[in-house]
């Protein structure tokens, strides 16, 4: 099986999401990749209670993509081997009434992880760079004081929301929180083929929605934006993965590994030792419970 390095796949220059494929070939099965998977996430599973009981770290998984380029089963499939009491998955839609009575970060804000978990957001912040820059209508609904309507959308909006969203990742990272974002890079014909399969088989159709098409045909807007976001946001403390997405289990092994390659670069991450009282009672603890 053909091995990766993170750097073939992490945002650290300016990209034409035209010129990179959305496929990958491992030069192996469907069965030995998901075997492999199955490896790498039992390794994760394990760092996952060393972190835990470092706590000095917590971890932001950031997973984007066009719909239907699967990030549920992404989710699923990668983090199966976690305890679930360390980490949680949070899945952004439609700002609720209450979100939208504060700023657009704060949801996300409130949803990252504590030291010693993950937080996996299906759907981010850059939701608010991304639909809403393809609808800018959507803005007004966040009631902003310099927003009277959509003519004040501008580009010098968007550059002072991206300053935001740089400022909210670079706090974060400053304060102990190592984030990963991954962009599920799907083909047109691909999501073609998977709205069909949605259609076509009763047990998928309650994904499918009519306004699935309707973003389909904004398919080149959101293409745009997307490379825009990634290029203005990968940063070292917070970089960008462009995931070729066409295969699922390729996309799910690629994320796997580089987000356990990554980890275990942290030498200071380890298990704390024990405090030397105890160290120095251990046999008499065992021998008092053996004794009953």
């Amino acid at each position: 099986m053909k091995d990766i390095k993170i750097e073939d796949f992490k945002v650290t220059e300016a990209i034409q999401l035209k010129n990179i494929a959305t496929a990958f070939d491992l030069k192996a099965d469907k069965k030995e990749i998901e075997d492999e998977l199955e490896d790498v996430r039992e390794k994760l599973g394990d760092f996952q209670n060393t972190i835990y009981a470092h706590g000095k770290y917590a971890v932001l998984v950031c997973i984007q993509g066009m719909d239907t380029a699967g990030k549920d089963s992404m989710i699923r499939e990668v983090f199966k081997d976690f305890n679930t009491r360390g980490i949680v998955v949070h899945s952004f839609k439609v700002p609720t009434e209450l979100e939208r009575d504060h700023d657009y970060l704060w949801r996300h804000y409130i949803a990252l992880p504590a030291r010693g978990k993950f937080s996996v957001f299906n759907r981010t912040h850059y939701e608010n760079v991304l639909v809403t820059r393809v609808h800018p209508s959507y803005i007004l609904g966040e009631n902003l004081p310099d927003v009277n309507s959509v003519d004040d959308v501008n580009e010098a909006f968007w550059d002072k929301r991206f300053e935001q969203i740089n400022n909210f990742e670079k706090h974060i990272a400053e304060n102990g929180t190592i984030i990963f974002k991954f962009f599920l890079h799907l083909s047109k014909d691909e999501q073609k083929n998977r709205l069909l399969r949605r259609l076509e088989k009763p047990s998928k159709n309650w994904k499918f929605s009519p306004g699935d098409l309707k973003e389909r045909k904004l398919w080149d807007n959101y293409q745009a934006c997307y490379e825009d976001a990634i290029n203005r946001t990968s940063k070292p403390h917070a970089p960008w993965f462009t995931i070729p997405a066409d295969d699922k289990p390729t996309a799910r092994y690629i994320v796997a590994r580089i987000l356990y390659d990554t980890l275990i670069q942290y030498k200071d991450i380890e298990e704390p030792e024990l405090d030397d009282d105890i160290l120095a009672n251990l046999d008499t603890y065992i021998k008092t419970l053996e004794s009953e």
